[in-house]
């Protein structure tokens, strides 16, 4: 190396690793005194680069600057996008050697695995329970800690995750990017369209190890195994009622809140129960 670039480096006196400029070795002492001098002045959250800042701050703001030129799906870090566009290219050169399924990227083959494996390295220092992704974790967290940070700029109601933030604003806009291929029909969920599919094929993968009783959904067969246990979670903190199921809980609630959701949209009428809804339309068709 030459006299004049040795000069210009700018060199870390803890590792005695050497960065073109000031700026960069500043950023990277904080590595070794663990400072986090930049802050979100949303939630608080510090941080020890401001890159990674401006990447947090998407999670409030739901920003996703990253655009994926083949489909247009956007994301909020680059990297998710590198991995999303392998799906375009059909490679996937990670293999399971338990089952042989491919993957496109390293980081869903090394989650896969844990289907095998039963791993569940994410443990929960509140109450222990464990999950196989650190996603799921953070996610599962905020039931501890009340944290709802992706704001719908609509109606303003929170969410603890990014993604039923995105499912919740499909009410507002009516979006239903999810096409049945046999049917036609369309659904704001992927996970919807992929319940409403095993009507065509029949398929209930789910099935109750108790009575042997098969579902379409997993959320069917846990609201079915609670007939067994007899176990009724959800309660309403006005008249204390309880209730198996989280759909009749909302339901249960319209009767103290007097919100009727579902309106006729040839009359404008408008009912507590999508049900209702149904029986009065046929008034409009007789």
């Amino acid at each position: 190396m030459s006299k004049e670039l040795e000069e210009s480096q700018h060199g870390c006196e803890i590792c005695g690793k050497s960065f073109p400029t000031g700026n960069d070795l500043v950023k990277h002492i904080c590595f070794h005194t663990g400072e986090k001098p930049f802050h979100c002045d949303t939630c608080g959250k510090s941080f020890s680069q401001n890159g990674s800042l401006s990447k947090h701050r998407r999670t409030h703001t739901g920003e996703k600057p990253f655009h994926c030129d083949i489909c247009g799906k956007s994301f909020t870090l680059n990297s998710t996008l590198f991995v999303h566009k392998n799906i375009h290219s059909a490679e996937k050169p990670y293999n399971c050697d338990v089952c042989g399924k491919s993957f496109s990227a390293s980081s869903t083959l090394i989650k896969h695995i844990r289907i095998h494996t039963g791993e569940k390295p994410y443990e929960c220092d509140i109450c222990g329970q464990a999950f196989t992704e650190d996603g799921q974790l953070k996610s599962h967290r905020r039931i501890h800690t009340g944290e709802r940070p992706y704001q719908c700029d609509i109606c303003s109601k929170s969410f603890s995750v990014s993604s039923t933030l995105t499912k919740h604003i499909r009410i507002h806009t009516g979006e239903k990017p999810c096409e049945c291929d046999i049917c036609g029909k369309a659904f704001t969920e992927d996970g919807q369209l992929r319940r409403h599919r095993r009507i065509h094929t029949g398929e209930r993968p789910y099935q109750c190890d108790i009575c042997s009783k098969s579902f379409a959904g997993i959320s069917d067969l846990n609201t079915h195994k609670r007939i067994h246990t007899r176990e009724r979670p959800y309660q309403c903190d006005i008249c204390s009622k309880s209730f198996s199921a989280n759909s009749s809980f909302i339901r249960h609630k319209r009767v103290h809140t007097g919100e009727k959701p579902h309106r006729c949209d040839i009359c404008g009428k408008a009912f507590s129960q999508n049900s209702d809804l149904t029986k009065h339309k046929g008034i409009h068709t007789v």
